[in-house]
């Protein structure tokens, strides 16, 4: 059993065989994937499974807090499990891939504004878009 599927069964939610496909391909799942892309990847292991039902599915594991879903301005929405650690996105705006990225200096940053402002940060969510350098 992967974490996600783990993670559902934790929540009580009853897992039917193509909930648990559509658990382990998102656990699989070293991108960003949209709602397309994980049809196909699902369908590739259970052809019975309908692009209704993972647009179901994704919308209840995102309910759940299972998931989290993610618009990077390429007009889709893109899902990853919900992270056990704070990281960020950098988006290459030419191939649509998704770097996630973890920086110390970055993070401070956003605390002493915050607290600048007379704030506690409690969240946030930060995005970078770029293209490659050209060299």
């Amino acid at each position: 059993m992967d974490r996600l599927e783990k993670a559902c069964i934790d929540k009580g939610m009853r897992m039917t065989d193509q909930r648990r496909v559509i658990a382990r391909v998102l656990s699989a799942a070293d991108d960003h994937p949209d709602v397309e892309e994980l049809h196909r990847r699902a369908h590739a292991v259970d052809p019975h499974i309908s692009i209704a039902t993972v647009y179901r599915t994704v919308r209840l594991f995102e309910e759940s807090g299972i998931i989290e879903r993610h618009d990077f301005r390429d007009g889709r929405s893109r899902y990853e499990e919900t992270p056990d650690h704070h990281h960020d996105h950098l988006i290459d705006m030419k191939t649509g891939k998704v770097v996630e990225f973890v920086d110390e200096e970055i993070e401070a940053l956003q605390n002493a504004i915050a607290r600048k402002l007379g704030y506690k940060l409690i969240d946030h969510r930060l995005e970078l878009y770029g293209v490659p350098i050209e060299e």
